[in-house]
């Protein structure tokens, strides 16, 4: 193995250790399920490992991380026996467990409203809101205009709020105290 070859492997090894948690989280946002998470942060780290020689700028790295992954996703969506397979975490015949915590019950609450959501929108919400991209930004990772951008996340949280409608309004108070999340760019700086 020659030594630039070695180098780069390390490069990646110390991105790949950096970054994977925070995408495995992004995955999950998307879809809902850990596991599959898993194979969709996988999917995209296989991709940036295949095209690590041709990256030359390291402030691009994220960009290209993301957009594998929003890729991955989206293809996945599409596929026939995505739509005939549905897993879940629970089983269905046993009662769900007493939980008395409010941040806990408004966070699944929020999963659950969000998986409702359709995949091309939840997409865009999770791009939008949770990674904090402005519209361009998700319109390039997801390779669209701005304008359906912002349908899709009219849309998308026109869905969310009808979701989130029919929660009890013990939990509704418990999500409008919680702390709004701020995203921070590449310098430290919030927006």
């Amino acid at each position: 193995m020659s030594e630039s070859h070695a180098s780069a492997e390390e490069q990646f090894n110390a991105y790949f250790s950096a970054r994977f948690q925070r995408t495995r989280r992004l995955a999950y946002l998307l879809c809902g399920d850990w596991h599959r998470a898993d194979d969709l942060a996988q999917a995209a780290f296989v991709r940036v490992a295949a095209s690590w020689h041709r990256i030359r700028e390291s402030s691009a790295l994220d960009a290209y991380l993301r957009t594998c992954l929003m890729r991955a996703f989206l293809t996945e969506q599409r596929r026939v026996w995505r739509r005939r397979e549905s897993p879940t975490a629970e089983l269905p015949d046993r009662p769900a467990p007493a939980d008395s915590a409010e941040a806990v019950t408004t966070r699944i609450a929020m999963i659950n409203a969000l998986a409702k959501v359709p995949p091309r929108q939840r997409a865009v919400l999770v791009c939008r809101f949770y990674d904090g991209l402005d519209v361009a930004e998700t319109a390039y990772v997801l390779r669209c205009s701005e304008g359906t951008i912002k349908s899709q996340t009219a849309r998308g949280l026109a869905t969310l709020r009808a979701q989130l409608s029919e929660l009890p309004e013990v939990l509704v108070r418990a999500a409008q105290t919680q702390p709004r999340m701020t995203a921070v760019d590449a310098k430290g700086v919030r927006r």
